[in-house]
């Protein structure tokens, strides 16, 4: 499988989880890989386990919530790997919590990190895919965008995926540039799992009635989120421009 050889792919939030799954599929076809997170260090283990399979791979450290901090770090990126042909904003954070209870910071950090996120790192990327007429951009929306109890902040954040990303494809697609989001359901990961701890609930139990409550009778994996962000990244997807694919083993709602 070599569907990325010779391309640079850029994955936020790639330390855990979606993140480092799809930086892993991404190196496995060919691709080199820019594993950023909030700081190089968190990416490193997400480095090793590319390397271990032969893949090529580089952590990066980025705040992709503050401009300055976007901007060197893409720019850096180029000037080590030669450019970027594909992005994945999958980097993001949840601080649940009821409308009544819930802070401006959190408000703030939610939404600052998963879209203002997503945009800044686009609007940086496209700077590098625009000149070569070509390029690849996948945000990671939710299925909470169509609303949860207890995420007001991550739900707008979300929804704000779907129409940034409908928007940008339709400025940036007469440059051969995809641009379309990806929403999980359900999806078995470390900050899964931690919430169910912040809710009081043991992880297995937690997973096993996202199971029980789901048509196809189990939860996703971070690697089935990550075959259709590289499906949506790849050539087979050329015609593929502006659209959200929900991956939710057939459960609509959270």
């Amino acid at each position: 499988m070599s569907r990325f050889d010779g391309k640079v792919a850029i994955v936020t939030g790639a330390a855990q989880g979606i993140g480092a799954a799809t930086a892993t599929r991404f190196a496995f076809e060919g691709a080199t890989v820019a594993v950023v997170d909030i700081t190089a260090e968190r990416g490193a283990d997400t480095v090793a386990e590319i390397e271990k399979g032969g893949g090529k791979a580089v952590a990066f450290g980025i705040d992709v919530s503050n401009s300055a901090s976007v901007t060197a770090g893409v720019e850096e990126i180029v000037a080590q790997l030669g450019g970027v042909d594909i992005l994945v904003n999958n980097a993001g954070v949840t601080r649940d919590n009821m409308l009544f209870k819930m802070t401006e910071e959190d408000w703030d950090l939610a939404v600052d990190v998963s879209l203002k996120g997503a945009f800044l790192m686009a609007q940086a990327a496209q700077r590098h895919m625009v000149p070569k007429q070509s390029g690849k951009i996948v945000s990671l929306s939710s299925i909470s965008a169509l609303g949860n109890r207890g995420q007001s902040n991550y739900s707008a954040a979300k929804a704000g995926i779907q129409g940034l990303t409908a928007t940008m494809a339709l400025e940036l697609a007469r440059y051969n540039i995809n641009v379309n989001a990806v929403a999980p359901g359900f999806v078995d990961t470390a900050m899964t799992r931690a919430t169910a701890v912040r809710m009081g609930l043991d992880p297995e139990e937690f997973v096993a009635a996202g199971a029980a409550a789901t048509p196809i009778g189990r939860v996703a994996q971070p690697g089935d989120i990550a075959s259709v962000i590289a499906f949506l990244a790849s050539e087979d997807a050329r015609h593929i421009v502006g659209q959200t694919i929900y991956v939710h083993g057939g459960k609509w709602g959270v």
